[in-house]
């Protein structure tokens, strides 16, 4: 894959809403600014809110309206940002239980009705799927700790042509478990982590 113009964040954007207060801020749509709590777990890494605003400008014309399952969802950031820019549904995944009951109460003072959350284990849930009817999926797993490839694995031979899959890795991670049939739409690499956006072609 060839790659594109490098995305570095500054120190505040690292920090932004993972110390301290252990809150992040939606970013656009609906809920715009609105400040969600989320579980003070180690290693939980909420998408940076450049990153979020990025990934969703790329994502701008393919959310609403759309089905949108988020694998790895620790903060929970990805999906709601989904459902504020008017995501017909949203699945998360969460093994941790107390992030999952964060997930729980930020949807239930949302008063977000279209929204599943699972508290289990990604890997399990998704390799026991006959099918994934999802229009968006997001994987952004715990860096360094090699789920990329097996969830890929999981759901390569069950998602329809024309979903999009953002990943979002740790700088320098090994992709080739990508496969040949998703086409990279969108890609940024910075010195910490790189995030990118595939369409799934016919295999």
């Amino acid at each position: 894959m060839a790659k594109k113009k490098g995305f570095v964040a500054n120190s505040k954007q690292k920090d932004s809403g993972r110390k301290g207060s252990q809150q992040l801020r939606i970013i656009g749509g609906e809920w715009r600014s609105r400040r969600i709590r989320f579980a003070d777990v180690p290693g939980l890494r909420p998408t940076m809110d450049r990153v979020r605003e990025t990934a969703f400008n790329w994502l701008q014309w393919d959310i609403e309206g759309k089905v949108a399952l988020d694998c790895f969802a620790g903060s929970g950031a990805l999906g709601y940002e989904a459902l504020s820019r008017g995501a017909k549904e949203v699945i998360f995944l969460e093994l941790n239980s107390s992030a999952a009951l964060c997930i729980r109460e930020a949807l239930k003072s949302l008063d977000a009705q279209n929204a599943q959350v699972w508290q289990t284990d990604a890997l399990v849930w998704l390799e026991k799927q006959q099918s994934i009817e999802a229009d968006v999926i997001f994987l952004d797993p715990p860096f360094n700790q090699g789920l990329l490839e097996p969830a890929i694995k999981a759901i390569e031979a069950k998602l329809k042509p024309g979903t999009l899959v953002y990943v979002e890795v740790e700088a320098k991670a090994d992709l080739s478990c990508i496969p040949a049939h998703w086409s990279e739409q969108k890609r940024k690499d910075g010195k910490e982590f790189s995030f990118m956006l595939f369409e799934v072609d016919e295999a």
